[in-house]
């Protein structure tokens, strides 16, 4: 983040920003306005969605609604759950644009807000009147009946002509015949306001969804997350909790959820082992002393020359490297616990502690240690991960090499805005059909924005009476609308390709630190051998169901 002579709060880098497609195609859904039950299309193996209906369908949210406001509630407010880290995005930078979203509406709402109370509030019977023949028309308009569209229109119609003739043959006589004109009218006059107030405000939502999705610069300005007094507690919360959000992020503990593989990480598609006894190489001499960690850390010094080849024809870019402190959960797990402890500071465990969990918690209960080498491919759209476990049992060390792979997040949230259209028959040439241009807000949505906004100031009833979105748990923003990789052709060859070099180089570098301490390897060379041929099988399976 830069910060300049005047600064409106954290500023999220643009969607010129190589690989960050991912990032942004997940915060380009706090801009967007379809239904908010389309989450569910984003089901994965990894979750269900869980849509919560409210108890007035007039007060429904639209998904960037209900999107927004449950990202942030779920990864800022203080007490909340640990967040499975989003490998391959930012997760700051979508809660960010998150919070910018949640603004825009705020400033929208607040407006709203003042025209319900002129044109609404103080002509209160005329106002309950209106909104009764728009939950009705909702009502009728979400029927399966082909007729139904035709039935709402017809009603709305119906009411306008009723509330003509009221106007025209007043029952009342006196201030209360002009108060009940007023009450008719002055719902409508409101309407046509709000509507104004709408369009400008959906047409800046539309314009930052496509900007993310097209590469527009599109920043989001957070200027309440910075303090500009001492009082401002609500400020400095905030920038402690995206402190806490970023610190999380770089966690290098995970879960392992069964068949469901490692959260965050994706499903284990490929696991080689290369397993054989400790003999030494000199009969007369007994085999020179050495732990676990001494092999891991000669093959987290040979995985470092990854990117260098004799050839010079591209290859791999370079990896993230890391040590990892796996935690075993259950497949139906809601939540998991981070590892805590003197040996614990900022979610990330000290290099002691990794160093004795690799060399003495092999076999039993307790966290196990992991080397990963992980791409970030695709702009962010495929994650690559390779594991590697070293243990020693009695005489027996075994070397595992497992492959994970997180594929690209969900199409729905990579689709840009369309202009509303429709089609319909040529007045001429009814068996021709023409497109013709809706508006950008229709009446309904007018009035379903103008209705909730006065109820904006208290989420948890408008939830309530709206509607809301569950977020999977346990939650992290990448894992959870994420696809599987192998419907994309060279996102599966990249996964499948990535396996054999790693695996050899593992090998070879187990091999040396062997030799060097007095093994033999000629079994363990042979073994590496025929594992280099079954790497070379191109089908990946889900290797964590266990056919038993």
């Amino acid at each position: 983040m830069s910060v300049g002579t005047e600064w409106d709060g954290p500023q999220v880098p643009v969607s010129g920003d190589e690989g960050q497609a991912a990032t942004f195609a997940l915060a380009s859904a706090a801009y967007r306005d379809n239904e908010y039950g389309e989450i569910k299309k984003t089901d994965n193996e990894w979750h269900e969605s869980t849509v919560k209906d409210g108890r007035i369908r007039l007060l429904r949210p639209n998904l960037g609604e209900a999107f927004s406001r449950a990202v942030v509630d779920r990864m800022l407010t203080s007490g909340r759950k640990p967040l499975i880290q989003s490998f391959g995005t930012d997760p700051q930078v979508v809660v960010e644009h998150c919070l910018a979203a949640n603004n825009i509406r705020r400033e929208r709402d607040n407006r709203l807000a003042a025209v319900m109370v002129v044109c609404g509030l103080i002509f209160l019977p005329g106002l309950i009147g209106w909104l009764l023949v728009f939950q009705l028309r909702t009502y009728l308009a979400k029927r399966d009946d082909k007729r139904a569209g035709t039935l709402a229109t017809a009603l709305l119609a119906g009411v306008g002509v009723l509330a003509a003739l009221f106007l025209l043959k007043m029952p009342f006589t006196g201030f209360w015949a002009w108060y009940a004109r007023a009450a008719v009218i002055a719902p409508v006059l409101g309407w046509y306001w709000a509507k104004q107030i709408c369009e400008r405000t959906a047409k800046d939502l539309r314009a930052r969804w496509d900007g993310l999705l097209s590469g527009s610069s599109v920043g989001a300005k957070v200027p309440e997350a910075v303090p500009r007094a001492p009082g401002e507690t609500a400020a400095e919360q905030l920038r402690q909790s995206l402190a806490r959000l970023s610190a999380e992020q770089q966690s290098n503990s995970v879960f392992y959820a069964g068949p469901k593989g490692i959260l965050g990480m994706g499903t284990r598609w490929g696991s080689w082992q290369l397993a054989e006894d400790l003999v030494a190489a000199d009969p007369t001499r007994e085999i020179h002393p050495f732990r676990s960690w001494d092999v891991i850390r000669s093959i987290h010094d040979k995985l470092r020359m990854l990117e260098r080849g004799p050839l010079n024809t591209g290859g791999f870019p370079k990896p993230s490297i890391r040590h990892w402190i796996v935690t075993p959960i259950g497949e139906g797990a809601k939540a998991v616990s981070r590892p805590e402890g003197t040996d614990v500071e900022a979610f990330q465990v000290k290099p002691h502690a990794i160093q004795d969990i690799c060399n003495k918690q092999q076999f039993g209960s307790g966290d196990r240690h992991y080397l990963g080498v992980q791409w970030t491919l695709w702009d962010g759209q495929l994650i690559l991960t390779m594991m590697i476990t070293v243990t020693v049992l009695h005489e027996t060390l075994r070397i595992e090499v497992t492959g994970h792979a997180l594929g690209p997040v969900n199409p729905l949230f990579t689709t840009k805005p369309e202009a509303p259209t429709k089609e319909v028959a040529k007045s001429l040439k009814p068996w021709e059909n023409r497109t013709i241009k809706l508006p950008l807000v229709p009446a309904d949505e007018v009035v379903r924005l103008a209705a909730r906004a006065p109820l904006t100031w208290y989420p948890p009833a408008l939830n309530w009476l709206g509607g809301s979105i569950a977020l999977p748990e346990p939650f992290g923003l990448r894992h959870a609308w994420a696809d599987q990789p192998w419907r994309h052709r060279f996102m599966a060859d990249d996964a499948l390709r990535a396996a054999t070099p790693v695996l050899r180089v593992v090998h070879a570098s187990a091999l040396r630190v062997l030799e060097e301490n007095g093994v033999n390897t000629e079994k363990f060379g042979n073994r590496s051998s025929i594992l280099s041929g079954l790497v070379q099988d191109p089908t990946p399976r889900k290797a964590d169901l266990y056919d038993a």
